[in-house]
């Protein structure tokens, strides 16, 4: 299988070398928001609207995704060559909501949205998401004339953005936008000190410390009418920018928000590949999807490591290695091989970081001292105690009693940042 992996990233290498970006694309930002509508066992895909923004900031060299990751991935294609120009993983809230049990017996909405660069002529962007056996199939196209004029042209919710940590050319850097949650427009300078603070604690962790120079930190002062967040099971509702909130499926500690085209309002005002959302609160929580948005509480005590942990979930896809959540039915089927690069069934584990352990490590790897600082196949991992598997036997992907990452997930991220910045 790595074999085959090998030779599918030189096929995407040699796609990639062939394309280029000034032959089908401006130095702009085409958004696209769409919604997704069903249950549990329904989903259907319907437009919104366009929207053109800024400056392109992601890769001007890598326009096709070398990865695969992501609950769905989208494909850009040029209407005349039928060439394939552009593509994207990405995950969503919708799906992970899919997995709660509400889902059973509600149906509900969720907004969409994908960014890629503005085309000159006419594209057909095709979204697929992956069936129970982790394939991708089509679940909707559509086809995009640039010349349309209901192509909202306007900066929908304007605000400044300031430099928080700054490297160079956004087309050649991973750039993360930190948006603001309840704050208040007093609370601005706070909010600059928490982006300070938050640029810090990332460079403290490998592999982010050693490649300093290819990342960019963005900050937008986009205040709030109030303080915090939402605390439903507390009766607590602020009136907020991006509406944010505690108990999301009813979890206490998953901090998110459904109005996701409001933050990529927001997010607009500064080149981004990334998305952070920073809440003004001291009750623990956050949340993250892989390229969707990522978000923390900036003043609990363990602030740092939420941040940490939940920026891999939205970079670079990790997974959650604990094994002790019921907020998610069946998010892993034990009979498919996951997409998260730090979890494995064992139905293909050659494809995952089997290279990596140590000959005379026992697979599955018993949790046994011995083994505690090896690489090898622990159980417990994907919000399940059996049948899922994770790399080593603390990380900070499955607890805060350990403090960085496992070698699997630190090579996961540094391709990521290649990916961005190279």
């Amino acid at each position: 299988m790595r074999k085959v992996f090998a030779l599918l990233l030189c096929f995407v290498i040699t796609i990639n070398a062939q394309i280029k970006f000034d032959d089908y694309f401006v130095d702009q930002t085409l958004r696209f928001d769409f919604f997704h509508t069903g249950n549990k066992t329904t989903e259907t895909i319907s437009f919104d609207k366009l929207v053109k923004e800024g400056q392109w900031s992601g890769p001007k060299k890598n326009l096709i995704d070398p990865f695969g990751y992501g609950n769905y991935f989208f494909k850009v294609f040029d209407v005349t060559s039928n060439n394939l120009i552009y593509s994207r993983g990405f995950s969503t809230l919708y799906q992970e909501w899919q997995t709660t049990e509400e889902s059973k017996n509600t149906m509900r909405t969720f907004t969409g949205s994908i960014i890629m660069p503005f085309p000159k002529e006419k594209i057909r962007v095709e979204i697929y998401r992956r069936d129970r056996k982790n394939n991708f199939v089509k679940k909707f196209d559509y086809t995009v004339d640039p010349k349309n004029y209901f192509i909202v042209d306007e900066r929908i919710r304007p605000y400044d953005n300031f430099k928080v940590h700054y490297s160079g050319d956004p087309s050649s850097k991973l750039d993360i936008v930190f948006i603001p949650e309840g704050y208040t427009k007093a609370e601005m300078e706070k909010f600059h000190k928490d982006c300070e603070r938050f640029a810090g604690y990332l460079f403290d962790y490998s592999p982010y410390k050693e490649n300093k120079d290819k990342i960019n930190i963005w900050g937008i002062e986009a205040p709030s009418n109030e303080s915090g967040t939402d605390i439903p099971a507390k009766n607590i509702w602020k009136q907020t920018l991006i509406n944010s909130s505690f108990y999301t499926f009813d979890s206490e500690r998953y901090l998110m928000t459904t109005d996701y085209q409001t933050v990529r309002d927001v997010a607009a005002n500064a080149p981004y590949d990334q998305i952070f959302i920073m809440v003004n609160t001291s009750k623990y929580g956050g949340g993250a999807i892989y390229n969707f948005y990522s978000m923390t509480c900036v003043d609990n005590k363990a602030a740092k490591q939420v941040f940490v942990h939940e920026f891999a979930h939205g970079l670079a896809g990790l997974a959650d290695e604990y094994g002790n959540d019921n907020t998610y039915q069946d998010m892993y089927p034990t009979d498919v091989e996951p997409w998260e690069p730090n979890l494995t069934t064992m139905v293909n584990f050659d494809s995952k970081w089997k290279n990596l352990i140590e000959p005379g490590t026992p697979i599955p790897t018993p949790p046994e001292d011995k083994y505690k600082d090896k690489i090898g196949v622990f159980e417990g991992g994907g919000y399940v105690a059996k049948g899922v598997y994770r790399p080593t036997f603390n990380s900070i992907m499955n607890s805060f009693t350990s403090n960085e990452f496992n070698q699997v997930c630190k090579d996961v991220i540094q391709k990521i940042i290649n990916y961005y910045s190279e």
